[in-house]
This record gives C-alpha cells, sequence and structure tokens, in this order.
C-alpha cells in the first residue's frame, strides 16, 4: 500500500480508505463486521471500506450486503489490494472478487511491523487438517510455506528495523516446508527452520505460537531447550482431554501423547511457560467427557488456558453430529475452566515472586506505566521510561498485582547487568 502511495493514519482521524481484517474462528464475525463498518464511515463518511480475511473469503457475498462496503477481497485477491482499490469506480454496486480457494496456492512471507518491540513473522499458511469444528482449511487453502531462506531474509530484515523478538506464526507451523512442486523427502522441516534462526544475529529472542502437539516433536523440544535465542515458552492446542472427544473432532493424537509432551518440556526447562486451547460443549461432550477434561487439565502442569466454547459453523462436519450441548450448559463448562485458568496462572507466576528475570519493554504505554514479558510469558510493568523502550532490562518481580501482572521497581539494563549480577536468584 505505501509502494501504491498510501501511508497509515489513525483509525479516528478519518482515511480516505478502511480496510477491515476479519475472522472466522470467533463468533459473530458478520456482527462484528458491521459495527466496524458502522465505525469507519462514522469517521469518514465517504471512505471506501474494503474487507479481506477469513470471514471474507467465507462468506463474500453475505458481507457485500452490509451498508458502506466497497470491495470484498477473497484469499487470492487480498495482496493484491492497491490494483483492486485503484478500479473501483463510483458506482453504488460492492466488488466482490473470492474465487474458489483451492486455487490458492502461493505462500507470501510477511511480518508486522509497528511501533512494538515483538514482530509476528509469517512462516506458513494454510491447514491440511480436517477437524470436524474448523473451516479454517476452507478460509486458507491447504498448507504451503516458503523456504527457510525466505524467512530468514525475512528476519534479517526485522533485524535491521530494530526488531528484537520475533514470534513465529502460521496456521499450522509445525506443517512448515511444505511447498507447490516439492516432493515429501525433499521438503524442509520446521525443525531445520528453528535451527537456522537460532544463529541469527540481531534478534535476541523468537517465540514459537501455536503448534499442534503431534508436529511438536521430541527433537524440537529438545532443541528449544539447548538454543541461544528461542524461548522457553509453548502454546500447545489441546481442545479436549477425552479421547473419545479428541476422535470425534478428528485430532491426531491421544492425550497421553499429549501429557508426554508437556512432561519433557517441563523435564527439559522447569521454567517453561505453556498454555492450552481448550474447546468446551462439543457435540457429544458428556457430563462425563467433560470432567474427564477438567480434571486431566487439572493434573497437568501448564502456566495458562485459552478457552473456546463451540459454536456451530456452517461447511463442517460437527455441525451435523448428533447430541449437541445445550447452550447454558457449554457456557458453564466455559466458566469452569476459565476460572481453573486463573488459578493455575496465578500459581504459575507466583513461583517467581521475588526473582529477576529479562524483560523486554515494549513501546506501548499509557503514559505512566510500560510493559513487557519475560521469556516464559510473564506479564512485568514498571513505571515508563522512554529510554526503556525495546530494550531487554533485569527486572524484579517484586509485588504480584490483583490482575496477574508484576510490577517491577527499578528494572536495569542488561547493558547494566554488572551492577546486579551477585542478586540475581538462582532461579533465573
Amino acid at each position: 500500500m505505501e509502494e501504491a502511495g498510501y501511508r497509515l493514519v489513525p483509525f479516528q482521524q478519518g482515511a480516505d480508505v478502511y480496510v477491515i481484517n476479519t475472522c472466522s474462528v470467533t463468533d459473530h464475525a458478520d456482527k462484528k463486521c458491521r459495527k466496524v463498518v458502522r465505525q469507519a464511515k462514522k469517521f469518514r463518511p465517504d471512505a471506501r471500506v474494503a474487507i479481506v480475511g477469513c470471514y471474507a473469503q467465507l462468506k463474500p457475498k453475505e458481507i457485500a450486503e452490509i451498508d458502506g462496503v466497497d470491495l470484498v477481497l477473497g484469499a487470492a485477491e487480498k495482496f493484491n489490494l492497491p490494483q483492486h482499490l485503484n478500479n473501483l469506480t463510483d458506482t453504488t454496486e460492492t466488488s466482490v472478487i473470492a474465487g474458489p480457494i483451492d486455487v490458492v496456492k502461493d505462500f507470501l512471507p510477511a511480518y508486522s511491523f509497528q511501533d512494538r518491540t515483538r514482530t509476528f513473522l509469517k512462516v506458513q499458511d494454510g491447514c491440511d487438517y480436517q477437524c470436524a469444528f474448523c473451516t479454517i482449511p476452507l478460509a486458507r487453502g491447504k498448507s504451503r510455506s516458503g523456504t527457510i531462506e525466505q524467512v530468514r531474509r525475512q528476519a534479517e530484515d526485522a533485524a535491521a528495523n530494530g526488531v528484537k523478538e520475533i514470534v513465529l506464526t502460521g496456521v499450522n507451523i509445525g506443517d512448515f516446508g511444505r511447498r507447490e512442486g516439492v516432493l515429501p523427502e525433499d521438503r524442509e522441516t520446521f525443525l531445520q527452520l528453528i535451527q537456522t534462526l537460532d544463529e541469527l544475529k540481531g534478534i535476541e529472542r523468537f517465540r514459537i505460537s501455536s503448534i499442534e502437539p503431534n508436529l511438536l516433536s521430541d527433537d524440537i523440544i529438545r532443541f528449544v531447550a539447548g538454543s541461544k535465542r528461542f524461548v522457553p515458552h509453548f502454546h500447545i492446542p489441546l481442545q479436549s482431554g477425552s479421547d473419545k472427544i479428541l476422535k470425534a473432532m478428528g485430532r491426531r493424537y491421544k492425550k497421553d501423547l499429549y501429557a508426554h509432551r508437556i512432561q519433557l518440556i517441563r523435564d527439559l526447562m522447569p521454567d517453561a511457560g505453556i498454555g492450552v486451547d481448550v474447546i468446551t460443549g462439543f457435540p457429544g461432550e458428556s457430563h462425563a467427557d467433560f470432567l474427564e477434561t477438567y480434571h486431566f487439565l487439572q493434573e497437568l502442569d501448564v502456566s495458562y488456558l485459552h478457552v473456546f466454547t463451540y459454536s456451530e459453523r456452517p461447511d463442517t462436519r460437527a455441525i451435523k453430529m448428533a447430541d449437541p450441548v445445550p447452550g447454558a450448559v457449554r457456557q458453564e463448562r466455559t466458566t469452569q475452566l476459565i476460572s481453573l485458568s486463573e488459578k493455575k496462572k496465578r500459581a504459575f507466576y507466583q513461583k517467581y515472586s521475588g526473582t529477576m528475570r529479562k524483560v523486554l519493554l515494549e513501546a506501548e504505554t499509557d503514559g505512566i506505566w510500560m510493559t513487557g514479558f519475560t521469556d516464559n510469558y510473564i506479564r512485568v510493568r514498571t513505571a515508563f521510561d522512554p529510554l526503556l523502550v525495546n530494550e531487554l532490562a533485569w527486572c524484579g518481580l517484586d509485588e504480584l498485582l490483583p490482575d496477574t501482572q508484576f510490577e517491577c521497581q527499578t528494572p536495569v539494563p542488561v547493558s547494566d547487568e554488572s551492577l546486579i549480577l551477585n542478586n540475581v536468584s538462582k532461579s533465573v
């Protein structure tokens, strides 16, 4: 967009073009889309509004009926946004360009670059899994990725722009290596990718985003445990602690494999932060199945949960399954798991009370506080200091606040760590 002559402006300022990126994973995508369109038109009534993203691929005609939308682009066309904007006329008819998802085969590497210290680097897109509850393969296409060399160049570019931490993202990142025309035996692997990135100078930290438990191999875990730059933090979808429900969901593992992965992480990286995705109220989930999930998670040594309430999605296998769970029961189970997550997160944080850890302090601030995360994903706040923005600093985890973050009184930049080495806890 910048190459085409556009520049980024604040949402409230009133833009010439609003580009709204939509999701199909969370509930009420249509309602949220309508709300943002209305907000955009409030700030600039004559603005062009373009809708992209998963929902735009799945329901383009539905989006086109939203008052105020000028352009709807599917997965294959969203990267041609400037061209499509230039082709818009003054006609009131919405332009919809969204073809079948099976024609989407190209991988376009990208990373986010905003006023922040962390960037999200896309290393993979699409998914070949067919989980019964998920519309992502319909919205994003087949699994595909670029080359290790392409990712390395993107990471070097981010480093040159001052980024200190890179989060590797994708739809199914453990499936990295699939490319059009490349035979399975010739594919690069996710392990090879992170081994290459670990040697990259200029980036202080790499963080792996959500990765499937069957693809998070023991070799990957062992590598992260001994790496220079990959932090001890994992986010591993579980979805259910019942093998019966996992099978119905079409997941590619059983809970014993999941428990093994968690135990290996704990054995090699006792301080690791571990997040878990879990879905409540999947069709056929009995009270006993839910209790099995609850107790499995209760005993599992993990740090926090992301809890999703199952919702029916068109064109998925799950929507046709028998024994749907009543909505009120789904919500009750979600509430119970959220409560369990809060207890686990607070217990995880409390283990580090009174210790010191390195924190990457970020640019976001309310003018009073600035925040950052430790390597194992503990949130810390300290008084805003412009000299500490985008800096690694030793922070004493002094006071655990009610909103589950630590307050650090006197952060010390890593460059001055000789001042505090004698006081650093052995647990660091």
